[in-house]
Parts: structure tokens; C-alpha cells; sequence
């Protein structure tokens, strides 16, 4: 008797899935050639990489329902794609799983002046979310390094934030509403053009999700008036340490800049050869603070910022005069990652959070990391807010630098939790965090957090493999299912 072969019998299925996929969106639009499954094969996170068995790119909410109902009929898994810049392996792909890619979502729906919000499609750059807005005199507040690319949707699942989230708060401060489809294939609406939802806050519980709990189709945004005047001081300081002292000065002293970043000599001397933008290349470390509002205020805060920066050992300070030159001043820190890019073959870019008046304690511990692992660091910061973005140089091509980098990182992360901090300000988990989660968490802690992606997806079908270190079956957390729409968590235990 012949026994079956197991290849035939995959390739059998994937067949299947592709002619039924292709039922569901155009047929350009089912990718299954090796060559274009290679575009997709990782994200930001280019240490790891895998085909997907099968990308499908939708262009509507009906089409991402009916791919969604079918998988889960299938019992097929289902990894979220937006941009492609997630930094901690988020879209990383599935050898037995469907790449879906939200690239066709890229409308702006709806401008709404009056309820000073703005509707898009999850694909959206979010530059382009200013860009439609700032001839109105509006703007859109979170503004990652890579606005330019990563697009709102990626933003909505790694609760991304930027150089003005110290002021007007990261992508959970300014989301008013989503439309979301569920692994069955359930369309649902959470919020909308109101500032506050009744009940659970189910829109928070979403932001920040990572792909694991649905398949984000719409954002509606808080779009803010643009400010009467801006100006930036570009301060240069001897040491991370007396930079690191004047950041904590500042927020003590009761004022809040609009941005305020941070960088040491590595990166300056980086974005410095990238763009030109002027940076003081005998200075340590480089802060950056902004400080926005009517104009009588600004100038009033700026005297204020450059005498407790002259007090904190201030080598030198510039002060924008118009606003080309505090765009130029921006320019650098904007820059910084694809300017390290040049000054090592690869580098891994680190995100934890920690207390700012541990700032100094923490940069001093990175040193001795450095010299120990034997790798140079290179580190911009969202100062205000403590979100540290280390950039680790290493060479790829040499055998253990990448192992070593990535324990370089961990040893970071697990610092930044040591002095109160958190493994993620905006990058997310995903899988490069994934195996740190229990520094930060206890074994309930996590297995209450899987009990909410249960509620969501009960198969756990959507971007498994993320997040979480050990993967429980929602049987052996309690029985969990979403009903007439609303969410049903089980009994939760007492502790």
C-alpha cells in the first residue's frame, strides 16, 4: 500500500488556499511566487526572516471579513502587515501562516474641521496625515523618526510616539476611533469622532495590541491647531551626564518643551555627516528642546531652558531664529538612524523606557556594557519622556556579533526594568522582546493578558508567536468567546 506523501499533501493545500484567496481579492493581489514572497520575508527587524507561505494584499473591509472568516474556517494563521517598519519583528512572517498586507488601505477618508479629527485607511503614511491637514493650520502630534513611512495603522499597533509625545502624548493620547475585523471575520467599530467611548476602554485595551487581537481597517485621529510659534535650542553639553541632569532640571522646573531629544557624540557626529545641520562636533551629548505656544511664552521659556542649561554645565547653545533653522536642527535627529547606518555595516536599535532621573545612572551603566560586550553604542533618546533608543554597531559578516548585539540589547532592556523603567516606549515586543517579557511580568500577569487575547481570538490564529514568551491554549486559561459583540472574559482568579 502507498502511504501518502506529506509534501504533495501541503502543496495540495496551499493550492487550495491561493485558488480560494483569489475568490475573495483580484488575483494580482494573491502573492505566491517565491521571488515576490521574498519583498515580504521581514520587516525592520532584518536579523530575522521567513517566506510566508502565501501573501494577500485586500482592498476593501469586505475583503479583509471574507479572508479573515475563511482562515478561520481553515484554521489558517494570520500575520498583519502595514509598512513593514516595525523595528521588533511584529510582521515577522509564518512558514505555514498568510501574510496580510494593508498597502492598498492608503486613503484619507474624511476631514473634519469641526471635530478637529481626521478618518483614515490604516496604510496612511502619517506624515501624509499632516500633510493633508497643515494648509488648514492643523497637524497630526506623534511623529515617529520614520513618519515618512510607517504608516498610522503600524502606529495604532505599537502605540508609537515621537519627538512631541513628551507634550501632546503618543498615538493611545491622540486616537478617538477604529474600525477593527476579528479572526472570524467580525467587523467591528470601537469609538468614533467623540472624545470618550462609554464602557470598557476596549480602544486602549487595541492600541498597542501588536496584530494579536484583530486586523485594524480604519483610524479616526485628533488632528490639533498648529502652534502660533515654535523655536528649538540646540544645546551641546560635555558629558551625557550633565545633559542627562539638565533634562530632569527642566521637567522639574515645571516646563513641559513640545520635544526634547538627546543624543552623545556617536550620533551627532553621524547625523552631522548626513545632513549638515550644524550640531557641535566638540560636544559629548546634544539636547534638543523645543518649546511651542503663543510667542510671549515661548521667548519667556527659552530664557528660562538656556539658564538651567548654562547651570548644568552648557558648552554651547543656539537658539532657532525662523523656522528653516529649527526644521535644520530637527533635521539631524531625524536622520540619525539611516545616518549610524553609515558608520557600521549593520546596528540594532534598541527601545526601553526608563525614570528620567535615572537617565545619568543608566547611560554610565551603557558604557560599561559597551567596553564588557566590546561593541560601540550610539544613543538618541526621547529625553522627555525617558524613551531610550541605543543603537548597537556591529558587523553582521563577523561570526557572534549579531549574538552578541543581541545580548548587548537584552542586558539594556533588562537594565531599563532593574531601575523602574519598561522593555518597550514604542517599538513593541514582538519577537525581539518576546523572551524578556518575564523580567517585567509574572507568570499571572501573562497568562491574564493571554485570558484578553483569547476574548478576541479564542483559535489564536492571528500573529501567534509574538508577545508572548509561552503560548497558552485558552482552554487552559478559562473558556473565553466574543457574543451579539460583546466580550465575555472568564472568571478571573484571585490573587
Amino acid at each position: 500500500m502507498r502511504m501518502p506523501d506529506p509534501d504533495q499533501d501541503v502543496l495540495a493545500r496551499r493550492l487550495d488556499i491561493i485558488a480560494a484567496l483569489r475568490k475573495i481579492v483580484p488575483v494580482e493581489g494573491v502573492i505566491a511566487e517565491e521571488e515576490e514572497l521574498r519583498v515580504y520575508e521581514c520587516d525592520g527587524l532584518t536579523a530575522y526572516r521567513q517566506l510566508p507561505m502565501i501573501v494577500v494584499l485586500p482592498e476593501t473591509t469586505e475583503q479583509v471579513s471574507r479572508v479573515l472568516a475563511y482562515c478561520h474556517e481553515q484554521g489558517i494563521k494570520i500575520v498583519p502587515r502595514g509598512a513593514g517598519t516595525s523595528l521588533s519583528g511584529g510582521a515577522l512572517p509564518l512558514e505555514d501562516g498568510i501574510t496580510l498586507g494593508l498597502g492598498k488601505f492608503n486613503r484619507i477618508l474624511d476631514i473634519d474641521y469641526g471635530n478637529r479629527c481626521v478618518t483614515a485607511q490604516p496604510g496612511v503614511t502619517n506624515l501624509a496625515l499632516t500633510q493633508a491637514v497643515s494648509a488648514d493650520g492643523f497637524y497630526y502630534a506623534p511623529d515617529p523618526s520614520s513618519q515618512i513611512a510607517c504608516s498610522i495603522g503600524g502606529n495604532v499597533a505599537e502605540n508609537s510616539g515621537g519627538v512631541h509625545c513628551l507634550k501632546y502624548g503618543l498615538t493611545a493620547n491622540n486616537l478617538l476611533g477604529i474600525e477593527m475585523v476579528l479572526m472570524d471575520g467580525e467587523v467591528v467599530r470601537i469609538g468614533g469622532k467623540h472624545l470618550d467611548a462609554g464602557g470598557y476602554d476596549l480602544m486602549g485595551v487595541v492600541t498597542g495590541s501588536e496584530g494579536l487581537l484583530g486586523v485594524i481597517t480604519e483610524v479616526t485621529v485628533r488632528i490639533l491647531r498648529s502652534p502660533a510659534t515654535a523655536r528649538a535650542l540646540l544645546i551641546g553639553f560635555p558629558s551625557s551626564e550633565s545633559a542627562g541632569d539638565c533634562v530632569a532640571a527642566i521637567i522639574a522646573a515645571g516646563i513641559i518643551p513640545g520635544g526634547m531629544e538627546m543624543m552623545d557624540r556617536p550620533a551627532i557626529h553621524a547625523a552631522e555627516a548626513f545632513v549638515n545641520a550644524g550640531y557641535p562636533m566638540d560636544a559629548e551629548a546634544l539636547l534638543i528642546v523645543e518649546l511651542d505656544g503663543p510667542q510671549v511664552e515661548v521667548d519667556e521659556l527659552i530664557g528660562r531652558v538656556e539658564k538651567i542649561a548654562r547651570e548644568h554645565r552648557a558648552e554651547s547653545v543656539r537658539i532657532s531664529t525662523n523656522e528653516i533653522e529649527r526644521e535644520n536642527f530637527w533635521a539631524g535627529r531625524k536622520a540619525a538612524f539611516p545616518a549610524v547606518g553609515r558608520i557600521s555595516p549593520d546596528y540594532y536599535c534598541m527601545d526601553g523606557t526608563i525614570p528620567r532621573h535615572r537617565l545619568s545612572e543608566v547611560l554610565n551603566r551603557m558604557t560599561e556594557l559597551s567596553d564588557h560586550y566590546g561593541l560601540r553604542v550610539a544613543n538618541v533618546f526621547h529625553a522627555g519622556d525617558g524613551n531610550l533608543h541605543p543603537l548597537i554597531l556591529y558587523n553582521a559578516n563577523n561570526p557572534g556579533e549579531l549574538e552578541k548585539a543581541e545580548a548587548f540589547g537584552a542586558d539594556i532592556l533588562k537594565l531599563c526594568v532593574e531601575v523602574g523603567g519598561v522593555l518597550t516606549g514604542e517599538h513593541g515586543v514582538g519577537v525581539e522582546k518576546r523572551d524578556l517579557m518575564g523580567e517585567m511580568f509574572t507568570e499571572n500577569d501573562l497568562n491574564q493578558q493571554q485570558r484578553v487575547k483569547c476574548a478576541f481570538d479564542p483559535t489564536q490564529r492571528l500573529n501567534p508567536g509574538k508577545v508572548f514568551p509561552t503560548l497558552h491554549r485558552c482552554a487552559e486559561l478559562g473558556r473565553v468567546h466574543i457574543q451579539g459583540g460583546q466580550t465575555r472574559f472568564p472568571d478571573l482568579p484571585r490573587f
